[in-house]
């Protein structure tokens, strides 16, 4: 007989019911014992049980203050009271997964003693570690929130861990975006403070030059043009003399005052973009605004969420059934088969 048709009469319905019936009495103490067992087995003394508490929160659509708020310039769509969408939610997981905030919750909860591994063993970041990864848990929601789900023996601390971890990733992200915004403003103040020595300094020239008389080039030149013209044809040399070194003077320092004059305009509007600028680079390197929205802060569970017991002992139950269901018929199938094969052999040997 092949395998495959042993299989079939092995695990038949009618086999299956005749093996139940047969040992109905061993099945009922295999199940009993397979409750009380699993019951014993999964209670305080073998399993730690364990307490989950979840922060729910949505990220902000925008993270630049003075984008959203101050600048005149800047395209931006996103309201700053707007629940930030699937990059922000992306992004917030990546914090939430990063070592500085696991590193700041293993330390203020000293969680390698809270977790029972010494501080001489060989592995222990290892162990540390993964026993982090087993406890803490982020995802995104079907909403596009973000699900803080800590688990801990201690349902108050687990509690505490996941309202801190949700204050750490608020302060992790603003901390992350100061060191680039604080870099930046000093950046644009630099140039900014260059600009104004620069308009500073055309101005001082600008005002040595109206000391010599130049004032305005291009009207005092028509003016005194004008006036020379009169006096020349009065012929007052006095006059006409006077009005030639005025003249003098506007042509040699003439071309210095329409430079200055030209190129200090052009400055003072760069130094109106640059102070734009260079106050909207301040208002993020000084100001903070949040990077969450809470919607469900976590509280201490009064039932503890790890083991399910009742699913335990379900589903250790029926397997032990169903492996004691399985032997018990490949006993009687064999049985049954060398009961066959004595028989074909006392028949065969009768023939004969």
């Amino acid at each position: 007989m092949s395998s495959k048709n042993k299989s079939k009469q092995l695990f038949n319905s009618a086999a299956l019911l005749k093996v139940v019936t047969k040992y109905r009495t061993t099945l009922l103490i295999v199940g009993v014992l397979a409750v009380i067992l699993s019951a014993i087995f999964s209670g305080p003394a073998f399993i730690t049980p364990l307490y989950k508490s979840e922060v729910i929160l949505f990220p902000t659509a925008s993270n630049s203050i003075s984008k959203v708020l101050l600048s005149s310039t800047f395209n931006n769509s996103k309201d700053i009271l707007e629940f930030g969408e699937d990059e922000q939610t992306e992004q917030m997981l990546q914090v939430l997964n990063s070592n500085k905030i696991r590193d700041r919750i293993i330390q203020k909860y000293h969680l390698m003693k809270h977790y029972n591994i010494k501080p001489n063993e060989k592995y222990r970041f290892t162990k540390l570690y993964n026993r982090y990864e087993d406890n803490f848990r982020f995802r995104r929601t079907e909403f596009m929130a973000v699900q803080i789900t800590v688990l801990d023996r201690d349902a108050q601390m687990a509690a505490d861990m996941a309202n801190d971890v949700a204050r750490l990733l608020d302060s992790t992200i603003n901390r992350m975006q100061k060191n680039i915004a604080i870099k930046a403003f000093k950046i644009v103040e630099t140039e900014y403070n260059k600009q104004k020595n620069l308009i500073k300094l055309k101005e001082d020239s600008l005002t040595k030059l109206r000391e010599l008389g130049v004032h305005d080039y291009e009207s005092q030149a028509e003016m005194f043009n004008r006036q020379l013209a009169i006096s020349m044809a009065k012929g007052n040399a006095n006059g006409i003399k006077r009005l030639q070194k005025k003249l003098d003077i506007l042509a040699k320092y003439g071309g210095a005052y329409v430079s200055l004059r030209d190129a200090l305009e052009h400055d003072k509007k760069q130094l109106s973009e640059l102070r734009e600028k260079y106050e909207e680079a301040k208002v993020d390197a000084v100001e903070n605004l949040p990077h969450t929205f809470i919607v469900s802060n976590a509280y201490k569970a009064e039932k503890k969420a790890y083991p399910i017991r009742w699913l335990i002992v379900v589903i250790s139950t029926i397997s032990a059934l169903l492996l004691a269901i399985i032997i018990l018929g490949i006993g009687d199938f064999n049985k049954n088969e060398e009961d066959n094969i004595v028989k074909k052999k006392e028949k065969k040997h009768q023939n004969g």
